[in-house]
């Protein structure tokens, strides 16, 4: 036997999952990340022991909540690195970032709030900060960016984003259009 076989679960055990997993999305999206164990549970219709023996920990539970958002925030600033123009691929990146926060409110939570930060996303998050350091970094040194631009004003942009309600894709477009113009560096 190997350990990387992948193990199926049962259908009622798997609609659970799926139900828990649906309820932390939500309520960590409009709610923060502060909504109890026990409360996840209840809203998901399982009981506490069902909640944790599939996440032993909140840790574990906000990790696989946030793990699509991270791989489509990664895959953003892959498509901006790739971009030959170092600001026009900053810019693609940030109206990506806008794009998905419409899209889903739990974009922004895995991002804006301070208990992401200490937990460990792993080698995705790490990735992601990485490479978003490094698409400033280039946006900077081609003379586009602000000298004083940081991956907190892209906190900062998802904040400001979050007060938007009902948004959609044409405001995430202005949202964005803005906050870029007030990003790049004056000549």
């Amino acid at each position: 036997m190997t350990a990387n076989l992948t193990h199926n679960l049962r259908s009622d055990a798997q609609d659970n999952r799926d139900r828990i997993m649906a309820v932390a999305r939500e309520a960590f999206a409009t709610e923060g990340l502060d909504v109890p164990m026990r409360e996840l549970a209840r809203r998901a219709g399982v009981g506490p022991a069902t909640l944790y023996r599939r996440f032993p920990t909140k840790e574990a539970l906000v990790v696989e909540a946030f793990s699509e958002q991270m791989a489509a925030c990664t895959a953003a600033v892959d498509d901006g690195l790739a971009h030959p123009d170092p600001w026009l691929g900053f810019c693609h990146t940030v109206e990506e970032i806008c794009r998905l926060h419409v899209l889903d409110r739990g974009f922004a939570a895995a991002f804006t709030t301070a208990y992401p930060r200490a937990i460990d996303f792993g080698v995705v998050r790490e990735t992601a900060f990485h490479k978003l350091t490094e698409l400033i970094r280039r946006a900077k040194a081609a003379g586009r960016l602000r000298a004083d631009f940081s991956v907190d004003d892209l906190v900062l942009l998802l904040m400001a984003s979050g007060g938007v309600r009902n948004g959609t894709p044409a405001i995430a477009r202005r949202l964005a259009t803005l906050f870029l113009e007030g990003s790049a560096e004056l000549h």
